[in-house]
């Protein structure tokens, strides 16, 4: 019989991670320091760049001797679940409950009241964010060292870069949603600091302020969604909550025994599902308001409108912050809190009500392809990588939504590769031109920057999904796992007719990567040289760090290898074979090579096997464990263990390499179709970008109304302006009115009485003893008065 509980005995040693966050902390503490010390400020880089590198080594020293098989999760019941690691590093909150000894008198457990602890919650999903958030980010911080010398904030900008590493580590190694939510509303911090890190440009300011506004209306959900999942589980915990909806769903048997706390969760639970006194829409809508936490910090319709704007900053806060790690942080808490999304996914199939998956994929999918048009047209060097970024997370929220978490996982640990390597590629470019961003004015740059010619070219390809790329994998992923969903047995049904919609909008989006991306470097870096300098002065110090001494005078040039172009080398390392390291198609590699990223997965609680993935044509594969007398589940059970299903994760990640399309490998398939398809879409970029650029041009004026809406980027912000910025100003406007005419009104009225009372009787005090002799016996008589009328009344 399995038992799940949290341990404190760390199976593969994790004790140390606990001090990842708080490194990058005393980071950022000691970049304050030097923020007051002018002569010393040009050390903060290497404060922050060495605080995120002990985090990154602490993390590698955790997970290789787990990658190498010397160390191990446990793993409970015949679906080998993991049980994931707890280190609590101090009790946080308690209020009411008592605590649980176990047999040698320590605690192992809660019950009752609310106790969150400042605890960590590792498993494969937690290390692999730790090592794409640690790694990607001390890279990006070597870079910024060279980016940003010279710049007179420079402390400052690492204080911030250090403290979003601290936000950013402790949101993904949280053990409950509590610290989960303090580390996102972190990271929401520390990008409003860095969008607006350049406070003089209104720009700035106002993409600052954006984000920050937009962000908040996702947290609302979010918060909502906490809310609710402490009324349903009674408890905040993932040590909790996950194992509780584990044994729900079947996954840890029929009859597992829980920890204390997991136990009083499973009881919440199945109370609100299966009592006639509560309501199921409890549980209902917990994963549709995380999903609207998601959406904004992810960037997703219709919440993406901050994303773009916040290219004001910095280009290294884009590459870190707003494409590698941040904006992935919607991503994670989904995968995080898969096994909720499915159990209610199943109990809404079963009770005919709209899947939160179904919401999530086709979210992701619609996205993908909105943000994919706007990037055709853009004509923004960082613009254009703003609208893939927001484009690719929808690939990512499609692979979640198709409950495939190891594609959406798996393409956000590549993307954090090739997307950070062309942000700052394109850094490197906008650095040489004074800051200039407009591609229309520049070409032919490859002759005075060919190394960062061949560098972005690496993460085009990526992006573009070219084959063999890292980014051809990881999407091959996703878009297997739409399309399997909407084929073979599924085929014809309305859940086959919608994957098989997403999976044909995933790869129309493929096509509209792969040529956007090559347009904007076609005509970066190829045909008749050209360029004008920008209006972005540094000081000497910084110009002499780039090779130069006077951005109006100079030519564009090369950045200097070191710091600024020896990390972009390994991240085109990442980008090239970073997929096929990690995901080897097993028709090419049979088993010469582990399948990494699904075995990271499977040691993680985004894990669910297929058997208990419910499908529109399959309503009876789940196995839920549910009170016996309960009248209601006895026909649900019934149905449950009526016949088997296809699982829809393991076409993915195992038994998905058995699953065909139209006769052949499903991987495979999709691999050829996705081959063809990049390649169509870099070769019609090279056809209409690299010569003549003429045919383009008459093109786009052919299709003028269309071509005029997307360069109007579907004039959502005009729209949101009208339909939300303008009402709600007019509101203010009248609510100012309301508080000057009636509020200020009032409270002036009654401050004037005593006012001019006492302007009056400031009249007597002339300084004439006979006056005030007057005044005291008025003063007197009137309380005998008082006292004459209060005994005799």
């Amino acid at each position: 019989m399995p038992v799940l509980r949290r341990t404190d005995s760390a199976v593969i040693g994790l004790e140390t991670l606990k001090f990842i966050p708080w490194i990058a902390a005393l980071g950022a503490v000691l970049c304050g320091v030097l923020c007051i010390r002018p002569a010393l400020k040009g050390w903060a880089g290497w404060v922050c760049v060495l605080a995120i590198a002990a985090g990154f080594g602490l993390t590698a020293n955790a997970v290789l001797p787990w990658a190498t098989g010397k160390t191990h999760f446990n793993h409970l019941g015949d679906n080998h679940i993991v049980q994931a690691e707890v280190v609590t590093a101090s009790p946080w909150i308690q209020v009411g409950g008592e605590n649980v000894p176990g047999e040698n008198g320590e605690i192992i457990g809660y019950k009752g009241g609310l106790q969150v602890d400042f605890g960590y919650y590792f498993d494969g999903l937690t290390l692999t964010m730790l090592l794409v958030v640690c790694g990607i980010g001390m890279l990006i911080a070597i870079y910024a060292v060279g980016y940003m010398k010279g710049d007179p904030g420079v402390a400052r900008f690492f204080a911030a870069m250090s403290l979003f590493i601290f936000a950013m580590t402790t949101l993904v190694m949280a053990d409950n949603l509590v610290l989960l939510f303090l580390g996102w509303e972190g990271v929401g911090l520390c990008s409003y600091l860095l969008i607006g890190y350049y406070y003089g440009k209104t720009t700035a300011v106002d993409a600052a302020k954006k984000a920050f506004i937009v962000n908040r209306i996702g947290d609302l959900g979010f918060l909502v969604g906490i809310f609710l999942c402490y009324k349903v589980f009674d408890s905040l915990q993932f040590a909790d909550i996950i194992p509780a909806v584990q044994a729900q769903l079947g996954m840890l048997g029929t009859n597992p025994e829980l920890a204390p706390g997991a136990e009083a969760a499973l009881s919440g639970l199945r109370s609100v599902l299966y009592s006639a006194d509560t309501s199921p829409w409890l549980f209902y809508a917990i994963p549709f308001c995380l999903m609207v936490g998601a959406f904004g910090k992810s960037a997703q319709i219709p919440l993406f409108v901050w994303l773009p704007d916040a290219m004001a900053g910095p280009t290294p806060v884009s590459a870190l912050v707003h494409a590698a790690t941040m904006v992935t942080a919607g991503v994670y808490l989904i995968a995080r809190c898969m096994p909720i999304f499915v159990l209610t996914h199943n109990d809404a199939l079963r009770d005919g009500f709209l899947s939160p998956l179904y919401v999530v994929a086709a979210v992701g999918g619609v996205t993908a392809l909105f943000a994919a048009t706007i990037a055709l047209t853009s004509n923004d060097l960082k613009g254009v990588f703003a609208y893939s970024t927001v484009s690719q997370l929808g690939y990512m929220f499609l692979g979640l939504g198709a409950i495939s978490a190891t594609a959406g996982v798996f393409h956000l640990v590549t993307h954090a590769f090739f997307k950070a390597l062309l942000f700052l590629t394109a850094g490197s470019v906008m650095h040489a031109l004074a800051g200039t961003l407009d591609i229309r004015k520049m070409g032919g740059m490859g002759k005075h920057m060919p190394l960062t010619k061949w560098l972005m070219l690496a993460g085009c390809v990526a992006l573009a999904g070219a084959p063999l790329t890292a980014g051809f994998f990881s999407k091959d992923e996703i878009l297997a796992a739409a399309m399997i969903k909407g084929t073979g047995e599924h085929w014809g049904s309305g859940e086959g007719v919608f994957y098989f919609i997403l999976a044909i909008l995933g790869l129309l989006t493929a096509f509209l990567t792969a040529f956007y991306t090559f347009r904007l470097w076609c005509i970066v870096f190829t045909g008749e040289t050209k360029y004008e300098m920008g209006d972005e002065h540094h000081s000497e110090d910084g110009d002499d760090a780039h090779g130069h001494d006077d951005h109006h005078a100079h030519e564009p040039h090369e950045m200097p290898f070191w710091p600024m172009n020896a990390p972009l080398v390994v991240l085109v390392v990442g980008a090239l074979i970073a997929g096929f390291l990690l995901a080897p198609p097993k028709i090419l590699v049979k088993d010469v090579m582990p399948q990494v990223m699904h075995n990271v997965m499977h040691d993680s609680s985004a894990y669910i096997p297929g058997d208990f993935v419910m499908t529109s044509s399959d309503l009876a594969a789940v196995h839920p464990v549910v009170p016996d007398d309960h009248p209601a589940v006895q026909a649900d059970l019934g149905d449950a263990h009526a016949e088997t299903h296809v699982a829809d994760e393991e076409h993915v990640g195992h038994d998905g390499h058995h699953a065909t399309l139209l006769g052949i490998d499903a991987h495979l398939f999709m691999m050829l179709l996705s081959s063809v398809i990049a390649i169509l879409g870099i070769a019609l970029a090279f056809v209409f970008y690299k010569g003549d650029r003429s045919i383009p041009t008459k093109i786009a004026a052919g299709f003028g109304s269309l071509t005029d809406t997307l360069r109007g980027k579907y004039y959502i912000d005009e729209l949101y302006d009208k339909a939300v910025v303008q009402p709600l100003n007019i509101v203010s406007q009248v609510l100012f009115l309301i508080d000057q005419l009636v509020i200020h009104a009032t409270v002036m009225g009654v401050g004037l009485l005593p006012g001019q009372v006492g302007k009056e009787l400031r009249k007597t005090q002339a300084g004439k003893l006979q006056g005030y002799g007057l005044g005291m016996l008025v003063g007197v008589a009137a309380i005998a008065l008082l006292l004459f009328l209060f005994m005799n009344r």
